[in-house]
């Protein structure tokens, strides 16, 4: 079922529960484009055209009950051989699970809830609908706490039609009501009776009666008194305890007389003035004829919580008390060989007629073993169903009809439904479309998993562009792990601030980030040393795709400042020693050896760069050149004696 569209507009998610006479679904209404639950029929319509037609009449009718605490159903229909209901879907848990939870409950909150119930009930009843099958199983409780009764329009379809011809009753064993146990008709007053033993789950988190088979339950119902919830916790006020004695009294009369009296009941039943009120109890009537059912059903209790059809019990007045004969015995007995002749003329063909025999239980058997054992019993195998099951393997049998149980001719045939699995569906081309919407709406088929697979691509980001499993393939969504490849758009990073990075680091930084990198020019810069990064393009934090072109610009240092030059002009005195003559005498003058050395960006101190001799003063020209940053220096020497010298700082020369 899953994955196919139902009534060619609820496309079914998953299987939400599972009772005795149906499969509920989660489904999709793709024409009002919301969730729904379609409940599935498991009974048999084939040949019953009139049954299947006031199926659907009094389902339909069930369409008119609105009220904020049943489940609102929005359509009956049928697809072939399938029967379906179409229901509001509760998102939440059955009133029977919150029990197992939470349970017991406080008074105060059980009371909460069971004036929800009584309520909705009450509403069902003005509109002339009886439920029939009133159990936690059929409540549910969304996340607010609040509760709908659901399935009306099945108790109420499936009771009008041909099971009422043979006083057979629809119901659940532990919440069925004395006079539907017996076979008789359900009543109002019938729903009282099950909201009574609902109401005493709540405050006890158990249920009154149990037993091994689910006719010692109904047994139990028939013939003892609803135990005292007060009994198990004291602290229950009494007045409490009366509301379940009250609608669980074994005789109707008894009972509330309307589901709006038991409302009202509810209503004030921990108010103070109530405190000492007294235990509820029925009149007895000694004058009574009481009526004990005959036991003769060995039906397990694991199957008495499904709602099932049930075979009323057969009841047997008690033998009358042997009386001393009178005269008129002779007439008694007379009428006594009467009343046999007539019995033997009823009963003689039903015992001459075809032998019955109990339908054996083949429930998870394999087929082969099934057949068999329908075979040793007299039954023939008349046809064999496939279908999906989650609770049977693949050729187990998970459904018969008739059921397990039923007394049928020998010779009757019988139809199998023989497990195909857990349900498969058939997976579809996700490629091209988003992936969260896609994810949230696969979410819902209870997958074992979905994962995402994130890849960067040229395709818009979160567009699915893989899948596996692949189209096509035909999968159990609960046993498959479902992988998307998913796109996160181009691969775009963010660039960092490159201003100072040398080569060696910008080579590094190429590597990890996936860019481009080209130096692409070269120039002097007054701060950046030479050799590191002065500009790039695009500027820092840009955000660019992977391997994209990112040009930068590295500093060949500063701008070199132009040599300066100094230029002095140095008179040389020659040293006249007092011995000498007049200028006439020069000629014979001793000659002085001049050194000149220079420091400067061409020479150094070490070697002079002029060296002569003189017999007179004489004047000489010295050239410095200086780069930036340069101390230069002149120092003249005469016969080994410093005459003259100088420093000159580069910042010094104009």
């Amino acid at each position: 079922m899953i994955g196919k569209r139902v009534g060619g507009r609820y496309e079914i998610i998953k299987g939400i529960g599972e009772g005795g006479m149906s499969k509920v679904y989660l489904a999709h209404d793709i024409i009002l484009d919301r969730d729904v639950a379609i409940k599935v029929l498991n009974y048999d319509f084939v040949n019953e055209q009139d049954m299947k037609k006031r199926f659907q009449r009094e389902a339909l009718s069930a369409t008119s009950l609105t009220h904020p605490h049943i489940v609102n159903i929005f359509d009956v229909g049928e697809d072939g051989e399938l029967h379906y209901l179409v229901m509001e879907f509760i998102e939440g848990q059955t009133l029977k699970k919150y029990i197992q939870t939470n349970g017991p409950l406080r008074p105060i909150e059980a009371i909460n809830i069971m004036k929800q119930l009584v309520s909705a009930i009450a509403n069902a009843h003005h509109n002339g609908i009886i439920h029939r099958d009133i159990k936690p199983q059929n409540i549910l409780m969304d996340s607010e706490n609040d509760v709908k009764i659901t399935d009306f329009g099945i108790a109420m379809a499936l009771s009008a039609t041909s099971h009422t011809k043979t006083n057979s009753v629809i119901g659940t064993v532990h919440y069925l009501s004395p006079e539907q146990a017996r076979g008789g008709m359900a009543t109002k007053k019938s729903d009282i009776y099950s909201l009574g033993i609902v109401f005493y789950e709540l405050l006890t988190g158990k249920l009154p009666f149990s037993a091994e088979t689910a006719v010692a339950i109904a047994l139990k119902h028939l013939q003892e008194e609803t135990p005292s919830v007060r009994l198990i916790y004291p602290e229950i006020p009494q007045s409490v305890e009366n509301v379940i004695l009250k609608a669980t009294a074994k005789d109707a009369t008894y009972r509330y007389q309307s589901a709006d009296e038991m409302y009202e009941d509810l209503l004030t039943v921990l108010c103070e003035e109530r405190n000492d009120e007294e235990k509820f109890v029925v009149p007895f009537d000694d004058d009574k004829t009481r009526i004990i059912p005959a036991i003769k059903d060995n039906t397990l209790l694991d199957e008495a919580e499904q709602t099932r059809i049930i075979e009323p019990i057969p009841a047997q007045p008690v033998a009358p008390v042997k009386k001393k004969r009178k005269k008129w015995h002779i007439v008694v007995g007379s009428l006594t060989a009467l009343v046999a002749i007539l019995l033997l003329i009823f009963l003689l063909p039903g015992m001459l007629g075809p032998k019955k025999e109990t339908i054996p239980n083949v429930v998870g058997m394999d087929e082969a073993e099934a057949i068999a054992e329908l075979e040793e019993y007299g039954f023939t195998v008349s046809e064999i169903e496939e279908d999906f099951s989650d609770e049977f393997i693949a050729g187990q049998v998970f459904r018969t009809i008739p059921e397990a149980d039923k007394l049928r001719d020998v010779g009757t045939p019988v139809t199998l439904y023989v497990s195909k699995g857990k349900e498969t569906m058939v997976l579809t081309n996700y490629i091209g479309r988003d992936f969260e919407e896609i994810n949230s709406l696969l979410d819902r088929y209870n997958f074992k998993s979905i994962k995402s697979n994130p890849v960067h691509d040229d395709k818009p980001k979160g567009q699915i562009i893989g899948q596996s499993p692949e189209e096509g393939e035909e999968i159990v969504p609960e046993d498959t792990d479902l992988v998307f490849t998913v796109s996160l758009g181009k691969d775009i990073r963010k660039i960092d601030n490159l201003t100072g990075y040398s080569n060696e680091q910008l080579q590094k930084y190429a590597k990890t980030s996936g860019f481009d990198i080209r130096v692409v020019e070269k120039e002097h810069h007054d701060t950046i040393e030479e050799g590191r990064v002065i500009w790039q393009k695009p500027s820092a934090n840009s955000e660019i795709e992977k391997g994209a072109l990112v040009e930068v610009g590295l500093s060949k240092g500063p701008k070199e400042k132009p040599v300066k030059y100094i230029v002095r002009t140095i008179e040389i005195p020659y040293e006249v020693v007092d011995f000498e003559e007049e200028e006439d005498e020069q000629t014979d003058r001793e000659p002085q050896t001049i050194q000149i050395y220079i420091q400067d960006s061409k020479h150094s101190m070490t070697d002079p760069v002029k060296e002569f001799t003189i017999i007179e003063d004489v004047k000489e020209k010295i050239t410095i050149e200086l780069g930036e940053g340069q101390r230069g220096a002149y120092r003249i020497f005469r016969n080994s004696t410093v005459i003259a010298e100088e420093t000159i700082d580069y910042d010094d020369i104009d």
